[in-house]
């Protein structure tokens, strides 16, 4: 029985060890997701108003670019998955990655091909482990993501988007349509697994028309509606991408916090049922010992009265 109660008292102390770990990385979570979410909400305006520019820009001009044409036969896709670094993140991963195998089986189920791209180890790792090829794969910066990254994405992502047009590109595998899977941050409570088309040029945040009234032309442009379109696109597809990258930062983080307080709250929870299963043993254990030493001495009493 004393063997039992030292077993439960290592219990005890591992499981105190391991709350001290997830207290401080639920603490360090919490600490960061601030700054995280400041971020992704001073991106958005900029985000939105380069959004509106472009699509003012394709929707009011007779431009035909590459970036806003539709195919008329699109046979494969690059999708981008947002993913985790590191893991202690509940179903942060798990959730985006669900969300990008509908997103492939829809466009599987189209006629499509996919290339896959992934940000993220917890994607890569995902799709290496069951021999899916991955296109490219960006890791070390899920939680703290740069410009410079998101420039480097959407660089790689619209050149395989127009590879088809350079020569020489052939072997570049051109795609038709990108699309991006990341997790958008709506609260501390709630983080909601998203795919959104980038291009083909998909007006998220349309431009209202002109009212009745207004002189035609609405817009002039300089110093010309094709070079706009070619300065603005791969700045939009940027800011976009870093959009979703700050969006999953914080939904990481977040994620994160959730899943150690959970953690530290089930620690505590072993540790009281381990302290009062210890605590039983202790006392049967002494229970026991008082029951041989009384049955002993009553042993011994009878063998003296046996003896007189």
């Amino acid at each position: 029985m004393a063997l039992s109660v030292r077993e439960y008292r290592a219990r005890i102390k591992s499981t105190e060890s391991m709350k001290k770990i997830t207290r401080a990385m639920e603490l360090i979570a919490a600490s960061r997701i601030i700054k995280a979410q400041q971020r992704a909400q001073a991106a958005a305006p900029y985000a939105r108003e380069l959004t509106r520019a472009v699509s003012a820009v394709a929707t009011f001009s007779n431009v035909d670019h590459a970036l806003t044409t539709e195919p008329e036969d699109p046979k494969r896709a690059a999708v981008l998955v947002v993913t985790s670094d590191r893991g202690l993140a509940g179903a942060y991963s798990s959730s985006v990655i669900k969300e990008a195998e509908r997103l492939v089986e829809k466009l599987k189920g189209e006629g499509k091909d996919v290339d896959l791209y992934t940000s993220g180890r917890k994607g890569e790792a995902y799709f290496k482990f069951r021999q899916r090829p991955v296109a490219q794969a960006w890791t070390g910066f899920s939680d703290q993501p740069t410009y410079d990254v998101a420039a480097e994405i959407g660089a790689t992502l619209i050149a395989a988007f127009l590879a088809d047009e350079d020569e020489g590109d052939a072997e570049a595998n051109p795609v038709d349509e990108v699309h991006v899977v990341f997790t958008r941050f709506r609260s501390m409570l709630s983080q909601e697994p998203t795919a959104v088309r980038l291009l083909p040029l998909e007006v998220v945040e349309g431009t209202e028309p002109p009212e009745k009234g207004d002189l035609l032309p609405l817009y002039e442009f300089e110093p010309s509606p094709s070079d706009v379109l070619d300065s603005l696109l791969p700045r939009y597809v940027q800011s976009r991408i870093f959009f979703a990258l700050l969006q999953a930062a914080a939904s990481e983080l977040a994620a994160r916090q959730k899943a150690m307080k959970s953690a530290t709250d089930n620690a505590d929870e072993l540790i009281k049922k381990y302290t009062r299963i210890a605590n039983q043993a202790r006392q049967a254990g002494i229970t026991q010992e008082i029951s041989e030493i009384v049955g002993g001495v009553n042993a011994l009493a009878d063998a003296n009265a046996g003896q007189d």
